[in-house]
């Protein structure tokens, strides 16, 4: 669905894969298919008046949100060339919005606090610098809550709906998968029954007709999904999914918006959008056409990065 300029614009929740580290900024080839995929993304979805990003590398004991106004950059990688912790994203924060984040959560009864000293993670300005190089609209951080118990983070993302009725871009910000032990070192790309497996059921949970319901309870006992544990030994990389389900109420359908391959492995990624009369957006707009490309690492990265 097409939107003219100035026409007013409801919020919007995508969950994408951010890749590996700094490497997309840095030019990696095989996060060319990512990197294309969210350059173009703003052209579909236009400018937010701000930016709410749940980061897969940010864990609390409550769920917490990033009150700074003009929020440092935090490297939170470590084994790469120097000019990744050079890499800048100057954008503001927003201490209304962080505010407001925090009271709707604690009126539904989420503890929830503020950290005014922590800085932007990859997680935010890996994607951001690729989606809005200008850095000029306003962005905050919502914290994933230890234990990652998938039941928080869709309650998480419930509470928040009310944010979808305005012109605010929520990003879930992971990997739909994470496997550090078996992305590809040297650009192969072979065919992983597992991998594949796993996106389709993604695919799915989340850009098929479900109940709210159905779509909450494949959620909540991800675990069960084939290949769950090989595409996720840990499941930070995938729980901003289970937040932007929430916000978006479960019964929304996604679109899948990106089906490619990074670092050697097939990653997804998904966008709720309601229109003007309350239904599905079901085109499939910004689907990457890019071709995927060999991965050409580091020696001495692959242990090291933390997508």
């Amino acid at each position: 669905m097409t939107k003219t300029k100035g026409e007013n614009r409801k919020g919007k929740a995508i969950y994408l894969s951010h890749g590996g580290g700094p490497l997309p900024i840095l030019g990696e080839k095989s996060h060319k298919a990512m990197v294309q995929f969210m350059e173009h993304l703003p052209s579909i979805i236009g400018k937010p008046d701000a930016i709410i990003v749940i980061s897969a590398h940010w864990e609390e004991k409550v769920a917490t949100v990033l009150g700074s106004s003009n929020p440092v950059m935090f490297y939170d990688y470590y084994g790469f060339p120097d000019e990744a912790y050079n890499i800048t994203y100057p954008a503001p924060g927003n201490i209304e919005i962080a505010f407001r984040v925090a009271q709707i959560l604690k009126e539904k009864g989420i503890e929830c606090k503020i950290n005014d000293e922590r800085g932007f993670d990859h997680g935010l300005f890996i994607p951001l610098k690729l989606m809005y190089p200008e850095a000029d609209i306003p962005a905050i951080q919502l914290s994933l809550v230890q234990g990652l118990e998938p039941v928080t983070h869709i309650g998480m993302g419930k509470a928040l709906n009310e944010l979808m009725n305005e012109n605010i871009l929520v990003v879930g910000s992971g990997f739909s998968f994470h496997n550090m032990g078996v992305f590809s070192r040297n650009g192969n790309i072979n065919k992983d029954r597992a991998n594949d497996s796993f996106q389709e059921w993604l695919i799915e949970t989340c850009a098929t007709p479900l109940t709210r319901k159905e779509r909450e309870r494949r959620l909540i006992n991800w675990e069960k999904a084939p290949s769950a544990r090989y595409c996720h030994t840990r499941e930070e990389h995938l729980l901003p999914l289970h937040v932007c389900v929430g916000i978006a109420g479960g019964s929304l359908q996604a679109e899948k918006i990106f089906d490619d391959y990074i670092l050697g492995k097939r990653a997804v990624a998904f966008q709720w959008e309601e229109d003007y009369r309350g239904h599905h957006c079901s085109a499939d707009r910004c689907q990457s056409k890019a071709t995927p490309q060999n991965v050409l690492l580091p020696n001495n990265c692959i242990e090291q990065i933390e997508p």
